[in-house]
């Protein structure tokens, strides 16, 4: 990785693989000490709000590393070389409970999904295209999986947000990574779907 600055710039092709027990280290260098926003360590759509809060930090890092020790693969991590430098959570649809309950997100129909409920760069590595590229491998992954379908959830930001704001992703992200608008019940959360060929 090259340094411009304060500014790091990934210099070769990305890689992408599975967060698998082997890889919780990558994991934990990634999100860091403040578990990627706020101690979420991708557990917001596994739980109820009160038990993410209540679990907030400390709590929400051994729930999420139960899950990788068990051998549930809850999403895909980016490197540049051997560093790791973005987070895509993807997972079958209903393994988010809290999607179940939001009336903006709500299904589209009864087909099966999976759904891209989260994704995190390192600070140094954004504004780059990295996300698209994440999205472009989670459905990758859905598809190596056996799935057909992928959704995301992004926001629809008309102004500059601040990145805490838009950790579903953007609209542009999930455009260029070839997913189409499905619904919209709320100005600024689309639902976006991308159908996937038989490999």
């Amino acid at each position: 990785m090259k340094t411009h600055g304060k500014i790091s710039v990934p210099t070769s092709k990305l890689t992408f693989h599975p967060l698998t027990a082997d890889r919780w280290k990558d994991i934990e260098t990634l999100f860091g000490s403040r578990g990627a926003c706020g101690g979420c360590w991708c557990m917001y759509w596994k739980q109820t709000a009160s038990k993410f809060r209540n679990m907030a930090g400390a709590g929400n890092k051994r729930a999420f590393h139960r899950l990788v020790s068990k051998g549930i693969v809850p999403g895909i991590i980016a490197y540049d070389g051997n560093q790791p430098i973005g987070w895509c959570a993807v997972e079958p649809r209903e393994n988010y409970p809290r999607l179940a309950n939001s009336r903006v997100l709500a299904p589209v129909d009864e087909k099966p999904v999976w759904a891209i409920v989260c994704l995190f760069v390192a600070r140094s590595c954004r504004q780059q295209g990295v996300s698209a590229q994440l999205i472009r491998a989670a459905a990758q992954h859905v598809r190596e999986c056996g799935g057909q379908i992928v959704e995301g959830y992004p926001v629809d930001a008309k102004s500059k947000q601040p990145d805490a704001w838009i950790w579903t992703g953007t609209l542009t992200a999930f455009e260029r990574a070839g997913f189409k608008e499905m619904a919209r019940r709320s100005n600024s959360r689309p639902i976006m779907r991308r159908r996937l060929k038989k490999g």
